[in-house]
């Protein structure tokens, strides 16, 4: 079957995935600073399945009471946040940011050969591999390749990002079912988080006991909606949308954007100033995405033709 190819609406919604995404580093940034990891996690998902469970009920939509529903939503908050969410908060408190994104962002490479492999429609293609590995370069190069300094020791905190990385791409193909089971993209939006909450919650009550914390600062509580509403609910019915239209291959590459939204969003709010290897590194993620999506190969083919 023909590779899926994104139009100017899904490119649209990626880029905002990138934006609520790429934003969560700044939320993170105020609430590690007073909150334990599990907490952090089980507040994003618990809050954003309160607002979404009301969106649900307000749209006139019904979640679904079935065993295989839950079974898909249980799957899919397993893969596509317990495991990935409390393995990257863990990984970071062992390794620097710079190269915990730069691991992270080796997902859409994950996610092309887990697609080749366990689906029809979304095999390898020369020109896909080659836009996966020059947007990775691009990363790197953006972060700074001394982030790479530091591979190598701490390797269990490496191989836990990674271990991320490889959830979150088998996370896309498992999701292609819920498009197949006929719902709508708020539907396992909310399935998801309300599964993760339930995993969560006796984690978070076990290991980090947050009722013996300090209450939090009105920053704190800000930060920590922004991430549950902004980074998780609206980004997951973005991420759902942007699945069933363009494939699971397509989805992960917001990895590669996510870091030039950080900074981009970096400079804008926090006046952090733009380097020059910031815009190298994105003329390359720029590059890289051209390559993937194919159309410009294509029309400079025809052209030469």
């Amino acid at each position: 079957m023909q590779q899926k190819q994104m139009g100017l609406a899904e490119w649209g919604m990626l880029l905002v995935l990138s934006l609520l995404w790429g934003g969560s580093f700044l939320f993170n940034g105020i609430l590690v600073k007073s909150l334990p990891p599990f907490t952090i996690v089980t507040g994003r998902v618990l809050i954003a399945a309160i607002a979404l469970n009301i969106i649900v009920r307000a749209t006139g939509h019904v979640m679904p009471r079935d065993g295989k529903s839950w079974a898909a939503f249980f799957g899919m908050g397993i893969l596509n946040n317990m495991i990935p969410f409390c393995l990257i908060v863990w990984g970071q408190t062992h390794i620097a940011s710079g190269l915990a994104s730069i691991l992270n962002a080796t997902t859409p490479l994950f996610a092309v050969v887990v697609a080749h492999l366990m689906t029809a429609d979304e095999k390898m293609t020369g020109n896909r591999l080659f836009g996966v590995l020059v947007g990775f370069a691009g990363v790197a190069y953006m972060i700074g390749f001394d982030a790479l300094g530091d591979l190598g020791t701490n390797v269990v905190a490496q191989l836990a990002v990674l271990g991320a990385a490889v959830s979150y791409a088998f996370a896309g193909i498992f999701g292609r079912r819920f498009r197949q089971m006929g719902m709508a993209p708020l539907i396992p939006a909310a399935g998801q988080v309300t599964a993760s909450t339930i995993l969560m919650l006796p984690v978070a009550l076990i290991v980090d006991q947050p009722w013996t914390l300090a209450a939090p600062s009105s920053e704190t509580w800000l930060a920590l909606f922004g991430l549950a509403l902004l980074s998780t609910a609206v980004a997951y019915v973005l991420f759902f949308r942007i699945l069933a239209a363009a494939g699971a291959t397509n989805l992960m590459l917001v990895t590669f954007l996510i870091p030039v939204s950080a900074i981009l969003l970096g400079a804008a709010i926090l006046g952090e100033q733009l380097q020059g290897k910031h815009l190298i590194g994105m003329v390359m993620i720029a590059i890289g995405l051209a390559a993937i999506d194919g159309r410009l190969l294509s029309m400079a083919r025809k052209r030469l033709a």
